[in-house]
């Protein structure tokens, strides 16, 4: 189920054997709309557990978001990080991105098989990762402009790949006659 879908409904109400959030880290950060979600929805589990995708680096993303959800009274029994395609587009070529071999795969096969096992892990961030976050996340807080949308441009460079359309959690793009288009005017992230 789609976490924007599910917002739109009255009753966030989830009962299930195993219950699973998956969502993007974006620099370190759980995106708003996923702790929208987290904070509205209660989850009736014996096995609560929570993938995040990144393309860079996950940096201390598993450790914060358990650590939230732990002081709201949230038990986490397994997290997993997945290592993915890049799509900050500022940053990154999407067809250098798409050509590396990020055994992604494999990745989640073995997420699967811990969740199918109910594994019960946290990971535990490592220093550079702790600080890599911290140094985004003073970046971002002095640059907003830089994760807000703003920065989201069309322009000749575009090839149609289309990751755009799959990662944008409000729809906001999609892909016409091989070149992006966005449903709206402007984009602005709140």
């Amino acid at each position: 189920m789609s976490i924007l879908q599910a917002l739109k409904q009255e009753n966030l109400h989830f009962k299930d054997d195993k219950i699973g959030v998956i969502y993007p880290v974006y620099a370190g950060e759980t995106p708003k709309i996923v702790l929208e979600f987290l904070e509205k929805a209660t989850f009736e589990t014996d096995y609560f557990y929570l993938i995040l995708t990144y393309g860079k680096d996950d940096t201390d993303a598993p450790e914060c978001i358990a650590r939230l959800l732990e002081e709201k009274g949230r038990h986490v029994n397994y997290i997993n990080s997945i290592l993915m395609v890049d799509n900050y587009l500022p940053s990154f070529d999407m067809n250098e991105q798409r050509t590396m071999n990020k055994n992604i795969e494999q990745q989640i096969q073995q997420a699967l098989q811990d969740i199918q096992n109910k594994k019960e892990e946290i990971p535990k961030a490592i220093q550079a990762g702790r600080d890599f976050h911290a140094s985004t996340k003073e970046i971002f807080a002095k640059n907003p402009e830089l994760i807000n949308g703003e920065q989201i441009t069309v322009t000749d460079k575009c090839v149609g790949c289309g990751i755009c359309t799959n990662v944008c959690p409000r729809g906001l793009f999609y892909v016409e006659n091989c070149k992006l288009t966005f449903w709206l005017e402007t984009l602005h992230f709140n």
